[in-house]
């Protein structure tokens, strides 16, 4: 099964978060259900690290804020050299930090396909 990473809908009032949240903070709703985040969404902020912890075998990394259609946004690590504010990215699951006995899972995004 591949791993996913979704949004929470309140049931109430249909509001999302991502991350999950105890209360909805709009309405005060205790009930979510889970909404897939996947596809493309907007580059909207992102920076480059260059001082990375040992163990990485990268001149830098890159991390993003991401905007999906649905209005939800969340960050994760760039994939992507030519990195541009506004641009469309492709967001996949996978491993972002590996651990000893688990590994850490969260959003690596990719350039999207030029159409």
């Amino acid at each position: 099964m591949e791993p996913r990473m979704y949004a929470y809908r309140c049931t109430a009032c249909g509001k999302l978060f991502h991350p999950a949240r105890a209360v909805c903070r709009e309405c005060g709703g205790r009930e979510f259900e889970a909404v897939p985040l996947e596809g493309e969404g907007t580059l909207l902020t992102y920076t480059r690290v260059y001082a990375l912890p040992e163990g990485y075998m990268k001149p830098w990394l890159g991390f993003g804020i991401v905007e999906f259609p649905n209005g939800v946004r969340v960050s994760g690590q760039l994939n992507a050299e030519d990195l541009a504010v506004g641009m469309k990215v492709r967001a996949t699951v996978g491993v972002v930090k590996e651990g000893v006995g688990r590994d850490y899972y969260g959003f690596i995004f990719e350039k999207a396909a030029q159409v």
